[in-house]
């Protein structure tokens, strides 16, 4: 069976994946651009370099939490950042980058985790934590939402990382080590053991979670067995007797056909003898007739008549 906090967030992910899809946001990568739009339009000019900024997303987008942070690109290449729970290095690579980049952070809680299982293969695996991104686009003044692109940032000589101690479900659970998931552009899932507890690295910007292997199935009870067996035996025993019942039903129809079968012959046998017997056929003439037997008649003497 698997622990009270893994069947907990199992039902949490089910019920809120009912929600991403009635919402028809079905794809990772148009949410993003999405969480992109939003958050450009809402900066403007009030953006100040080096200041995490929260972004206040549509209400159908409940749950998601983003904040944002504008840099100039060698600045960051030179100090690196902390962008809540994503550490960048010194000596991050920025490509491409001329002058400035907003650098987004993504949080998106048990609401919207579950769309990427419908964009990943996590067969065998279940997410103990929300998902975090973590992406770029170039900015200023001058540069329309339409015209942004997006800058790749690549860990220097230390990584990037990932602390997921506030996110994960199983921070208070004792015994369990979650494994570090990075989700890869091309579809792929990389599963790697994390750094420190709660604590996973990476090369590169995208999106990452926590994952636990998913609990066994659990063996059949021997109440199961049982009723599975008392269940077999009466399916058995039904046909069985529906099986003997049949036969003992045609034996019947059999034995009652030829008993019938038996008497009609009789009855025609005997009808043929008394007719052979009552009328003979001779021939008169040419013609073939039937005849009576000839009985003659005993002569009887009347009393008192004497013959002389």
């Amino acid at each position: 069976m698997g622990s009270p906090f893994s069947l907990t967030l199992i039902i949490l992910l089910s019920l809120t994946s009912v929600r991403v899809e009635a919402q028809g946001i079905k794809s990772a990568r148009l949410l993003d651009l999405l969480i992109r739009d939003y958050t450009l339009k809402s900066s403007g000019v009030r953006f100040k370099t080096g200041m995490v900024h929260t972004v206040h997303l549509p209400a159908n987008f409940s749950g998601i939490k983003v904040d944002a942070v504008r840099f100039r690109c060698g600045s960051l290449r030179r100090y690196g950042a902390q962008v809540k729970e994503f550490h960048l290095g010194i000596g991050v690579t920025l490509q491409p980058c001329a002058e400035r980049l907003v650098v987004i952070r993504q949080n998106l809680d048990l609401n919207w985790s579950p769309i990427y299982y419908a964009n990943y293969d996590l067969s065998g695996y279940q997410l103990v934590s929300p998902i975090l991104g973590l992406l770029a686009y170039n900015f200023g003044s001058d540069v329309n939402v339409s015209d942004s692109f997006e800058i790749g940032i690549h860990a220097g000589e230390k990584p990037i990382t990932i602390d997921f101690s506030n996110a994960s479900t199983t921070a208070n659970v004792s015994g369990v080590r979650p494994l570090c998931a990075s989700f890869e552009n091309d579809g792929r899932v990389i599963i790697k053991v994390p750094e420190s507890l709660f604590v996973c690295v990476a090369k590169r910007h995208g999106h990452y979670g926590l994952v636990i292997k998913s609990p066994p199935a659990p063996p059949p009870s021997m109440q199961m067995i049982k009723r599975k067996i008392s269940l077999w035996k009466v399916v058995v025993g039904s046909s069985v007797g529906t099986a003997l019942g049949v036969f003992l039903l045609g034996m019947l129809f059999v034995a009652m056909f030829v008993q019938v079968k038996k008497k009609a012959r009789m009855e025609e046998m005997e009808r043929r003898a008394y007719e052979e017997e009552a009328l003979q056929v001779s021939m008169v003439g040419h013609v073939r007739a039937p005849t009576a037997t000839v009985t003659r008649t005993t002569p009887i003497i009347e009393h008192g008549i004497i013959s002389e």
